[in-house]
């Protein structure tokens, strides 16, 4: 066999690809179930995750009796932070420990799932917090077994996070995004429940959305598996590139995208644009959860990590942030302005699934900047920041930027092209002011 659905096979390259997710409940009102699937799982004593603002909710409250009323034991922890640091995992794993739980339920966005995850790793398998942290700035040890059961229950349409076996924090110490990679870590159910998403505001909407497009367009512009090393069993990494199974994800997510997009943010009461959103969501996170992203997702880490007085609106953080969706995109245009020579038909692919007209005419060695202009004109039409000037970047940041990225390589391994310092300096430069020019 010389190659497969299109992938040309390498000497000593992988010629297989894996598909994990987590079981899927998809549907409104999915949430009803919650106290009847943890009891299928074996859960008595629940350790119930969630943010600040999702516990005020009356349908946290309800999802909450739903578990009580099926005879589950309910510890709540309400201080997931979002955005959440190796200190607010402590305090999570912390409480963790004390809740002595037999599973995990998380009902919020990324970072209530990713919390919920970490506690429930360090709470099954006790260990010095930089241990089973992503390398280099941690050890990077394998999860010596399996965890409690977790259920998680998305609020957002964008983090795919219920799909994974990635938990993403900031490593205070260093000003700088990483995680803790692990199949152990992946949800075992998934309740995704497009009702939740109803009542959010506009940027919340927009940011989550932008982390969609991101999955999908970088899962399916990432380095092919075929390109890695052949693998057994057990020692494939779960980013293992772009594949057949990912592709028809991601592209699937990309188109709901270019028709929903826009509508969902600027029109709260589009109940059908929020559902495809969250949907599309789904699809990204099973996509980017077998496949992994790269570039725009490393660089987003150190934007994030090294945020001083941005605070953006419709957001309670009390402190600076940039949200992991709007750090993503602000790099975006200039990512693919340079990774399209790779591969520009995929490129092209995914412009036309965004719904840019003239990616249908363009040559190759335009189609980068046909897709960078229509990611640009998709922020403007959501209102978002043109560029990483306006949360607050300036030319002598740009070092630190690139040292802070340097740190992501599980993520810089999976581009479709080789990534150096200096690569990184230049798209950092563009990414100052690229989103400016595009959308003039």
């Amino acid at each position: 066999m010389a190659c497969c659905q299109g992938y040309p096979f390498v000497a000593g390259g992988e010629r297989v690809f894996e598909v994990e997710t987590a079981r899927i409940a998809y549907g409104s009102g999915a949430i009803a179930g919650l106290g009847a699937s943890a009891r299928l799982l074996g859960m008595r004593r629940v350790a119930l995750f969630s943010d600040p603002a999702v516990a005020e909710l009356p349908r946290f409250a309800a999802a909450r009796a739903e578990l009580a009323a099926a005879g589950c034991d309910v510890q709540t922890y309400t201080r997931v932070r979002v955005e959440p640091t190796n200190a607010s995992f402590a305090d999570a794993i912390a409480f963790a420990a004390d809740a002595n739980a037999d599973g995990y339920v998380s009902i919020g966005g990324g970072s209530t799932i990713d919390t919920a995850k970490a506690a429930n790793l360090y709470a099954t398998h006790p260990a010095e917090f930089l241990s089973y942290v992503n390398a280099p700035v941690g050890e990077g040890r394998p999860v010596p077994g399996p965890l409690r059961p977790h259920i998680a229950c998305p609020t957002t349409a964008g983090t795919g996070s219920e799909c994974t076996g990635i938990a993403i924090f900031d490593h205070l110490p260093l000003a700088a995004k990483t995680g803790i990679a692990s199949r152990r870590l992946r949800p075992t159910l998934a309740i995704i429940d497009p009702d939740w998403t109803a009542t959010l505001p506009p940027t919340v909407v927009a940011c989550a959305g932008f982390d969609v497009l991101a999955h999908a367009l970088e899962s399916y512009t990432a380095r092919p598996y075929t390109r890695r090393a052949a693998a057994l069993p057990g020692a494939r990494p779960m980013s293992q590139g772009a594949n057949p199974f990912s592709d028809l994800a991601c592209r699937e997510a990309l188109s709901i995208l270019g028709t929903y997009f826009v509508r969902a943010v600027c029109d709260p009461h589009d109940a059908q644009a929020r559902e495809r959103m969250m949907f599309a969501a789904t699809l990204a996170g099973i996509g980017f959860g077998n496949a992994g992203v790269h570039l725009p997702h490393a660089m987003a880490y150190a934007v994030a990590g090294l945020v001083r007085d941005f605070r953006p609106p419709d957001y309670p953080a009390a402190e600076p942030i940039v949200p992991h969706g709007m750090a993503v995109i602000l790099n975006a245009p200039a990512v693919v302005r340079r990774t399209a020579p790779a591969d520009p038909a995929r490129h092209r692919s995914a412009a036309s699934s965004l719904g840019a007209a003239a990616a249908a005419t363009a040559g190759d060695a335009e189609i980068g900047d046909v897709l960078a202009a229509h990611i640009a004109t998709l922020m403007r039409q959501t209102g978002m920041p043109p560029d990483l000037h306006a949360v607050g970047y300036s030319p002598a940041d740009l070092d630190p930027l690139v040292a802070g990225t340097s740190a992501q390589r599980r993520l810089l391994e999976n581009a479709p092209c080789a990534v150096d310092a200096a690569l990184l300096h230049a798209l950092f430069a563009d990414a100052l002011g690229a989103g400016t020019a595009a959308v003039r």
